[in-house]
């Protein structure tokens, strides 16, 4: 039987976010709110990382893939202004993002500076957490994660490719 606690509660919510950012990623036909919802999807799995205690890959998830597609949605706007199909400058939505941005502080508030001010024990770290070095023998050991890291990268390079074709196209 499937017991609730907050472990539970707290997989079933990012796995929504994940497989819904990703519903919304191939049902989207807006290049920005495409990459919007890549990004809930990303968010999705570093929660994911979290709750399996490998909170290092989690932030990597939120730093780098997150940042990229940060840098994705620049692209877009910049290299493909007419697939966006972006008419008016001001829009009219702007008290949703700032309720989100709101919520988003709330959430820092209560994860990170209350705990150090109610007196948790923050110092504590779990004897089975990698270090860096064992997670960078890791991605270049021909057993485990070589293959992966190879597959990110060629994958990296195809969309740049792809991108500075749909800007040339659109010249």
């Amino acid at each position: 039987m499937l017991e609730l606690n907050a472990q539970s509660i707290g997989f079933l919510i990012f796995s929504a976010f994940t497989i819904g950012g990703g519903l919304g990623v191939v049902s989207s036909r807006n290049l920005i709110h495409g990459a919007l919802y890549l990004i809930l999807s990303l968010f999705g799995a570093a929660g994911l990382f979290v709750l399996l205690s490998a909170e290092f890959l989690a932030a990597v998830q939120v730093l780098v893939y997150i940042g990229a597609i940060a840098i994705l949605i620049i692209f877009a706007v910049m290299l493909t202004r007419s697939l966006t199909r972006l008419g008016e400058v001001f829009n009219k939505q702007w008290w949703l993002s700032a309720l989100v941005a709101i919520g988003m502080f709330v959430l820092i508030l209560v994860g990170v500076i209350l705990p150090v001010f109610s007196g948790m024990d923050t110092s504590g770290v779990s004897p089975n957490v990698a270090t860096t070095i064992d997670l960078g023998v890791a991605l270049v050991d021909g057993n485990q994660y070589v293959l992966p890291f190879e597959v990110a990268s060629i994958l990296l390079t195809a969309a740049m490719i792809g991108a500075i074709v749909i800007a040339r196209d659109n010249e």
